[in-house]
């Protein structure tokens, strides 16, 4: 069963349309990559930090959504340390916290129902053999199954440090891969049952 992380508010991001959340984090995650500077990745990083803000989100939400990925962050870091420099390896680093975050921001102020009406609604002038609800279904589901499998892979790995086994990357991948599989066939037969086949 997918978990949702939807956390109940009557702020002006809760009641912000599904829709232009959804817009407004494309635009983010796209002008940070495109733009590809410190002043457009410090804006981007203000405004969602000012989302959270706005939404009376804690700063333990951040740290939930960012804390399970420290480790492929700093792979990432010393990758990009060796080949480039540090203000490079920082900034890659930041830039896909920032994306995480704003998503993150997104699933925390949207129930799906309103993510699948948000997304019919803009694909409402696709034209007619678009299939708008199984995109709209799809991704909705899939913004819902990233924050999940977050969830998991904490889950398993608190787990298995209480079994000694933090550092068996084989006793951590596994489980993951077989509960994200599973909550994958579950995706499908929602969407089954949307009858969007």
């Amino acid at each position: 069963m997918i978990i949702g992380l939807y956390v109940a508010g009557d702020t002006i991001i809760h009641r912000t349309h599904p829709g232009l959340k959804l817009l407004l984090l494309l635009v983010i995650s796209t002008g940070v990559f495109i733009a590809d500077t410190w002043l457009a990745l410090g804006i981007a990083t203000a405004l969602v930090a000012l989302g959270y803000v706005l939404a009376g989100l804690k700063p333990y939400h951040a740290w939930r959504a960012l804390r399970p990925v420290l480790a492929i962050f700093a792979v990432l870091f010393v990758a990009q340390l060796y080949l480039a420099d540090v203000w490079l390896a920082a900034y890659v680093v930041l830039r896909f916290a920032v994306l995480i975050l704003a998503a993150t921001l997104v699933t925390l102020t949207t129930r799906v129902s309103e993510l699948v009406d948000g997304l019919m609604a803009g694909l409402a002038y696709a034209p007619s053999w678009v299939p708008r609800e199984k995109i709209a279904l799809a991704v909705a589901m899939t913004i819902r199954f990233i924050p999940r499998l977050r969830l998991q892979f904490s889950e398993i790995r608190d787990a298995q440090r209480a079994r000694g086994l933090d550092r068996s990357i084989v006793a951590l991948l596994v489980p993951l891969i077989v509960r994200t599989l599973k909550d994958a066939d579950d995706i499908a037969r929602a969407i089954e049952a949307r009858s969007v086949d």
